[in-house]
């Protein structure tokens, strides 16, 4: 008998013509795919075109705007081995999968996954003779796609191949399948989890970025995680028309700090080819966030940052001493120029 979860992945609306039926509303040809389970795609249709879960996954026709990057963040320049890409020093990105519970249509993998020279099949052997002769990595993050989409046992698959190197201690899981797909968080997943945290320390980094993707079904889920073996962070993307409000964010940080997830990153958007509509500049951003500051307590306010490909970490962007952006950014004292796009 099949879980729920993986029926809601395998119903999941793959069409333009299915979700005009659904929404009953002409929808916008894009170049981009369209993947959205049913039972998410009822709170799109409840909110309706101007909630903000309707501006983050439904085609908008300012996606074939040509404008932006296809790697915004210079994921082919670090990929060491198919599916593992190493850019910060003492972690490295493990792709297990390709498939997402629903797509966003900011991603900035978007035309990644598209694109059949850039080669996310993970292969273990070349991921194995990377790791041999790199042994200063100690953690691995599972992204992709989304890791939660893995079946349980693919999941302890993988943790037992990471588990024969003795540097690494800590693997991080980022997902947004506990707010998509809620009923992914089975018993047999939580057992799944309970075994990996007897030899790794497990982190969960679940992104959301608005309040109107809580609702109690996720509430539910995510209390369930809390009682595995492991610490749960939040990662959100400051995007236009969506959650580009102080309000907006101090309402989303307040809902996640009182779930004890502790808000950790806010990313300003990237420059994604497809999804530049999304994109707000630095400037405003920081003054978003400084209204942050003034308003929650610090532990529930999240860094605020920038992927820069030259980085070996996330860039923090904010500046109290001035809230301009003169466009260029400090790093490993020399100075890296951002050219901020023409809005």
């Amino acid at each position: 008998m099949q879980s729920h979860w993986t029926l809601e992945i395998q119903t999941a609306i793959k069409s333009i013509k299915e979700l005009e039926k659904i929404l009953d509303i002409e929808v916008s040809k894009t170049d981009y795919p369209i993947f959205i389970p049913m039972n998410f795609l009822s709170k799109i249709k409840k909110l309706g075109p101007n909630s903000a879960l309707y501006k983050q996954f439904i085609p908008n026709e300012l996606e074939n705007n040509e404008s932006g990057l296809l790697d915004p963040i210079g994921d082919f320049a670090h990929l060491k081995a198919p599916g593992f890409i190493h850019r910060y020093t003492h972690r490295a990105l493990f792709l297990p999968t390709e498939i997402c519970p629903i797509q966003c249509r900011y991603c900035f993998r978007k035309n990644e996954l598209q694109n059949d020279s850039f080669d996310l099949s993970f292969k273990l052997d070349a991921i194995k003779k990377y790791l041999d002769s790199h042994p200063e990595i100690e953690e691995i993050i599972f992204t992709g796609g989304d890791p939660l989409i893995l079946s349980d046992e693919k999941i302890m698959f993988f943790g037992e191949f990471f588990s024969k190197f003795q540097n690494i201690q800590f693997i991080r899981f980022h997902t947004r399948t506990p707010i998509i797909i809620p009923s992914r968080i089975t018993p047999q997943f939580m057992n799944t989890m309970n075994q990996l945290a007897k030899r790794f320390h497990l982190t969960m980094m679940i992104h959301t970025n608005h309040l109107e993707e809580i609702d109690q079904e996720v509430e539910d889920a995510i209390k369930k995680l809390q009682t595995l073996d492991l610490m749960l962070f939040s990662q959100s993307v400051l995007l236009k028309d969506v959650n580009n409000h102080h309000q907006t964010l101090i309402d989303l940080f307040r809902k996640l700090s009182s779930l004890k997830i502790k808000p950790y990153y806010l990313h300003h958007p990237d420059r994604v080819k497809g999804g530049m509509h999304f994109y707000l500049p630095i400037e405003e951003g920081r003054q978003i966030y400084q209204k942050l500051q003034d308003k929650l307590s610090g532990w529930m306010i999240p860094q605020y940052v920038l992927d820069v490909p030259s980085a070996h970490f996330k860039v923090p962007i904010f500046n109290a001493e001035s809230l301009k952006f003169s466009g260029k950014i400090v790093l490993e004292n020399a100075q890296v120029e951002i050219k901020e796009p023409n809005l």
